[in-house]
Parts: structure tokens; sequence; C-alpha cells
């Protein structure tokens, strides 16, 4: 057996698709047993246009001119499963005569994988982002419940340690007669108009450093000087209430709905802390809560009434005007004040 016959049986046991290509024609001029399995009813004499659509000639020419060699890759149907196969085209010599060496290698499997991972990542970079969706959610959620300086402690340790504030600003507020809005009006009505309400009441805290700790109905508790501390905490407060009835009163005037609200703001210390285990809530409490939720009631229609720790605080753009000792506690009776703004001031800012 001559070598050239022995080269062709090893070409044609080989688990790989060879072929020989004719350089000028692109037609076929040897194929294996591998390569005819793959390409089905072909015949030698064929041209390659024939067998893989799409197939550039030009581009093959070029190639194998400049470089020697040509690759791409080509997909079809057998038997109903769709194969993959590279081909790798290498100039070589045939006495004398230009032919190309084509070799296909079966990559369906390395596609399915490629597909596969590609899947695979797709899937989890979707995860993540829902993952990270959710955790935003939540942190968004817990910052609702809780200063962003306590919440970080409770990401980082899982607890929150309880801390005492003092000296800081409570204000307390409620709506007259909101048990009867209640029962007059739809309940969507009423929680939207709570929605409004307490979204301006968030936003003219922020702008003023008094957040909100607390709603429940129509009670609506902030905070002026914690978690960080501030010289100002009483100015804060006062800043926020003057504004919180000045802006009821503008709203009043274009909503059918009318709320009336009052307001009870006190200084001194209280106490803050993660309370709960499942159902867990940053709590506030101490003798400013209890003196400022208290304070509220003894103040009339839209006015605002004050402790005198809380009054002291205050700079000549307030006036506080004595209403008489009250009981804010089993205590001795304390001396409370209305609290007035500077019309001019208030508006100015």
């Amino acid at each position: 057996m001559s070598i050239a016959a022995i080269n062709e049986q090893l070409l044609r046991a080989i688990g790989v698709g060879v072929a020989l290509i004719d350089m000028e024609t692109l037609r076929l001029r040897f194929y294996n047993d591998t390569f005819q399995e793959w390409f089905g009813d072909i015949e030698v004499g064929q041209h390659l246009t024939d067998l893989f659509a799409g197939f550039d000639p030009d581009a093959l020419k070029a190639a194998l001119a400049e470089e020697g060699r040509f690759t791409t890759e080509t997909t079809f149907r057998v038997r109903r499963r769709t194969m993959t196969v590279a081909l790798a085209f290498n100039r070589a010599l045939e006495n004398s005569e230009a032919i190309a060496v084509l070799v296909c290698q079966n990559i369906s499997r390395i596609k399915e994988l490629e597909s596969m991972i590609d899947s695979y990542s797709m899937m989890v970079e979707r995860n993540t982002r829902e993952i990270k969706r959710e955790k935003e959610q939540v942190e968004k959620l817990l910052l609702n419940m809780m200063p962003r300086s306590v919440y970080e402690e409770y990401k980082t340790f899982g607890i929150v340690t309880p801390r005492l504030y003092d000296p800081v600003a409570v204000l307390c507020l409620d709506f007259i007669g909101f048990a009867e809005m209640v029962t007059e009006h739809d309940p969507g009505v009423i929680v939207s108009e709570l929605n409004d309400i307490y979204t301006a009441f968030d936003r003219i805290g922020e702008q003023f450093g008094c957040a909100r700790i607390r709603a429940v109905g129509d009670f609506y508790i902030a905070m002026a000087g914690m978690p960080d501390p501030v010289d100002d905490y009483a100015q804060s407060a006062a800043n926020a209430a003057v504004r919180f009835i000045r802006y009821l009163r503008q709203r009043n005037e274009t909503h059918p709905i009318q709320w009336t609200c009052r307001i009870g703001i006190a200084a001194g210390p209280v106490v803050g802390s993660v309370v709960g285990v499942q159902k867990y809530i940053y709590d506030v409490f101490g003798a400013a809560v209890i003196h400022a939720s208290r304070l509220r009631y003894f103040a009339n229609p839209m006015c605002i009434v004050a402790n005198r720790l809380m009054t002291e605080q205050l700079d000549d753009q307030f006036v506080a005007l004595s209403q008489g000792k009250i009981e804010l506690t089993d205590e001795k009776p304390e001396e409370v004040f209305k609290i007035e703004a500077d019309v001019h001031a208030a508006e100015g800012t």
C-alpha cells in the first residue's frame, strides 16, 4: 500500500472531518467519512458554496492568499439535530498545485456549554439584580423606621445599643376631629390625605433637621437633635412646627377636607433603641416624649405649646406666651408656653 493510500485511510478513520479543496475552483477533491457523515449526500467536485450556506468564497481566497489560513463556523441540521462545526482552511501544495486542507471539528457541545453558561450567567445576573433591588427596598424601609446611623449599626452588628440622647426636642402632632373624619370619608381618601400631609411634613422636617420617628394614624412624632446632637435642636423643632401649621392653613384654602392640628414640643432626654425581635421598630421614649405628647392636649387648634426647657432655647424670632402651670406628669405642675413665630421670619425661609 502506498503512503498516499495509507494517509487516505488515516484521514477517513479520524474523528474530524477532513477535505481537500481546489484553490482555484473551491470544489471538493477529497473528503473523509466523517466529513461525509456530517454534510450528507456530497460528492467530489461539489462547490463549497453548495455545502455551507452564507459562505464567502472571496474572503476565503483572500485569507489563504495573504495568511495561508482561514477559519469560520457553520451551523446546520443533521437528523433533526443542530450541529455546529468549526472550519479551518490551510493552504498547501499537492504536486505544485495549490490546494486548501479543510479540517472540521464538531463544536456543537462546546456551543451548547457556552449557551448554558450564558443562560446561567444571565440568570445569576438577573437574580443578583433582584437581590440588589430587594436589598434596596429593605434598606429604604428600614431607613423609614430608624435614623441612618442606627440602621448602619443594626446592619453591621445585628443589634442597636440603647442610647440616651440629652437634650433633644420632641414634636408631637395630632389632628382635631380625626375620628369623625375617618367615619365621614372613604378610607382611601383619608389615607391619601394623610399621605400628602405626612409627605409634606417629612419634607419640611428634613429642611430644618427634624426627622419623623413614626406616625400612627393622626399621631405624628418627630425628633430634632438625634442621633447626632446639635445645638439648635429647639430651633429646628420649632421651625418645623411653625411650618407644619402654615402648610395646613395654605392647604385648607384649596382642599375640601379641612385639617386642624395641635402641636406639643418638649425638650429633654429620650432613650432611642430598636424594640422587638420579629416585628422590631425603632422607638424613642422618655420624659421629653411624654411631655410633648401631653402638651399637645393643651394646645388650641393650629397652635403650638412647649415646655420651659424648650422655650429657653429659642431665639427672638419666636414669642413664648405663658399658659400657666399644668401637670405634665405626676410631678409638680410645670409652666408651659404657647409658641408663636415671627411671621415674616417664618415665611422668609
